[in-house]
């Protein structure tokens, strides 16, 4: 595996770029197109330079509920040109309380008999089962060149955003193994993680009890969740195209974030 390009700030535990991932044709995926990260509210003026100067951010995808977004307030990037996109996983009903669904999307204690607390696969293919027009946009707009370098967050940034980033990496042909060790990544900063969402109000009280091992990030459920894309799917690839994503944008989607054949430039 590469190096993983870990983007350190002051205000997020879980930044990284997902460039430099091995595809099954022997490429690798760009640097400096997709980043992934955990909340962004605590970002620093230093931060907030940071992504979108070095880093060039243009694009956020924000995957939290509304609940989340009205509890946690806009985020210090709201107040500069970066686009950002509601996208949310979670189930919602209009008038319940902002907690309510922030309690929907933190399971931190609503795993299933028989799973562990952190085998996590029941609610991932949750958010495929409950959101697919979302998943279907925030694939739409990483593989849109406008987009420009384009970041993917939630709460804790290794599960909504796990899926997506794992779906996206899937359908340009990094490998599976790949892509299940990016997702694990996650697991080098979990107690970060863990220890910014309980000093946060708006997660603190579902979340003041859980145990760092109950959040760490195993690879048996993204595995999982690749599985069931293949059962229920027939790979990644049909299920976009049942999300409604065409063709054309699924090439669009290689071509932003895999770099070059290794053959076409030796023959260069």
């Amino acid at each position: 595996m590469p190096r993983v390009t870990w983007i350190e700030l002051e205000g997020a535990a879980n930044v990284r770029d997902v460039g430099g991932l091995p595809t099954v044709d022997g490429r690798t995926t760009r640097r400096g197109v997709l980043l992934r990260a955990d909340n962004l509210q605590g970002l620093t003026p230093r931060d907030v330079e940071e992504l979108t100067g070095a880093r060039r951010l243009r694009t956020v995808l924000d995957l939290r509920s509304t609940g989340e977004v009205h509890l946690e307030g806009p985020g210090p990037l709201r107040a500069t040109d970066v686009a950002h996109h509601h996208l949310t996983l979670i189930p919602e009903t209009e008038g319940e309380p902002d907690q309510v669904e922030v309690e929907r999307a933190i399971p931190s204690r609503a795993h299933r008999a028989g799973e562990t607390p952190n085998d996590m696969t029941g609610f991932y293919v949750g958010y495929l089962e409950d959101a697919p027009d979302k998943v279907a946009e925030a694939l739409r707009l990483i593989a849109d060149p406008a987009s420009g370098a384009t970041l993917v967050h939630c709460a804790a940034g290794k599960d909504r955003t796990g899926v997506v980033v794992a779906v996206a990496l899937s359908l340009v042909g990094v490998t599976r193994e790949a892509v299940v060790q990016d997702y694990v990544k996650s697991a080098e900063r979990i107690e970060a993680i863990l220890a910014r969402l309980q000093a946060s109000p708006t997660y603190g009280g579902d979340l003041a009890e859980r145990l760092v091992d109950d959040m760490r990030p195993v690879a048996g459920s993204m595995e999982r969740f690749l599985d069931h894309v293949d059962r229920a799917y027939g790979g990644p690839h049909g299920l976009a195209l049942s999300l409604g994503v065409d063709e054309e944008t699924l090439e669009r989607l290689g071509r932003r974030l895999v770099g070059p054949s290794p053959h076409a430039a030796a023959a260069l």
